[in-house]
């Protein structure tokens, strides 16, 4: 049992004692905050200034310039003095290139990306779930002219935010939504009312019903989204596949063809992803 059906199989409550809670690591603080930073860099393919990762940091000046500097003199970010902006360094590219080997996830996602831009037109991504986020990887331009550009390499959403993370975020165990939508207040403060999770688990239910999500505009009005899920080994959402475009090419009858090629191209991934292990 693969897709939607493996994963609500799998939801069941499972029983056990809570883990024991963690016991502090001396430095985490500071590898919290480096990794933060390198996140917030990487969400802008033309670079972050220092204002900016600033202000999405929550963390003091001196403090970003002191730890982005130290990054850069170990070569994991790059700093631009012409636009003053920072950008991913030549270490961060050999360890993406050795990381690679071991998640070959675009590899085999490209393929996919390729035949759902050539027959719909549209613009096609991978994105990845990374805890509470997506992450989108990969993108593949579609041969309508007028495109939407909310989803990009490297841009990263709240689940239950756009196409990929309303796909994910259907399928996992109910107890695991409700955590990721708990602090609501915050959460539609954010993102807007139609944010709210009240409306996200609306929209959920109607993926579980379809098994494809539909975002009709609600990052930025007439730019539309669609996506489907795909499940890794133990039957879990990790990734998902989508489409966006302009609102007029997303009426009803359209959404169903594109919801079933999503599922279509999902399913085989998820299929590859799922065959045992060659040993």
């Amino acid at each position: 049992m693969t897709g939607p059906s493996a994963t609500r199989a799998a939801q069941k409550a499972r029983g056990g004692q809570p883990a024991p809670l963690a016991q502090p690591v001396q430095g985490a603080q500071v590898v919290g905050r480096v990794a933060l930073l390198l996140r917030l860099v990487g969400q802008n393919s033309l670079g972050a200034s220092l204002a900016e990762i600033v202000r999405d940091s929550g963390l003091t000046r001196p403090t970003v310039h002191r730890l982005l500097t130290s990054l850069a003199a170990e070569g994991l970010l790059d700093h631009d003095a012409v636009r003053h902006t920072w950008h991913y360094g030549p270490e961060i590219f050999v360890m993406g290139t050795v990381a690679a080997a071991r998640y070959p996830i675009e590899e085999l996602a490209r393929p996919s990306l390729v035949r759902l831009a050539e027959e719909t037109g549209e613009s096609a991504f991978l994105s990845i779930r990374r805890g509470a986020e997506t992450v989108c990887l990969l993108r593949e331009e579609g041969s309508f002219p007028i495109r939407s550009f909310v989803l990009y390499e490297g841009v990263r959403f709240p689940l239950g935010v756009a196409s990929a993370g309303l796909a994910i975020l259907a399928f996992l165990p109910e107890a695991e939504v409700d955590a990721l939508l708990a602090d609501t207040e915050a959460f539609a403060a954010r993102w807007g009312g139609q944010h709210s999770p009240a409306s996200i688990r609306a929209n959920l239910e109607r993926t579980r019903v379809t098994g494809y999500a539909v975002n009709p505009g609600l990052i930025l009005e007439g730019s539309w989204g669609m996506g489907a899920a795909i499940f890794d080994r133990s039957g879990r959402p990790g990734w998902a596949l989508s489409l966006t475009g302009i609102e007029p090419r997303f009426k009803p009858e359209r959404q169903k063809i594109l919801g079933q090629l999503l599922l279509d191209e999902a399913s085989r991934i998820t299929q590859t992803l799922q065959r045992p292990p060659i040993v």
